[in-house]
């Protein structure tokens, strides 16, 4: 069982910063790939950026890179999310994930991120 929780989302205008915290629960943190997903009013959820269990390899959505950077801390069993240059495209509710081959696919309950012109 995994259980993960969101933090660091709110309005910010557009060109500002923000970071995204995911705390997550268990014993085997490192274990889990971690993930970013993000879904806007009206659209399919997307991905957005991914980062292996040992946090050396991560993966971003086109839309991002150079923007964004996903990051891990296992000792503190959090995932975060640093947003740079934001846009207003870039408003929406952005969800933690968790994957295991083992264990499956757990997710957060989402943080709003709204980005004003």
């Amino acid at each position: 069982q995994v259980q993960l929780v969101e933090s660091g989302g709110g309005l910010v205008q557009a060109g500002g910063s923000l970071r995204l915290s995911c705390a997550a629960s268990g014993r085997t943190f490192s274990t889990y790939a971690m993930g970013w997903f993000r879904q806007a009013v009206g659209k399919e959820r997307e991905f957005v950026a991914s980062i292996s269990g040992s946090g050396g390899i991560s993966y971003y959505a086109d839309s991002v890179k150079g923007r964004f950077t996903i990051s891990r801390d296992n000792a503190k069993n959090t995932m975060y999310l640093q947003m740079n240059s934001l846009k207003p495209g870039d408003s929406a509710v952005y969800y933690c994930n968790a994957y295991s081959s083992g264990a499956g696919r757990y997710w957060g309950q989402g943080t709003q991120v709204t980005v004003s012109s």
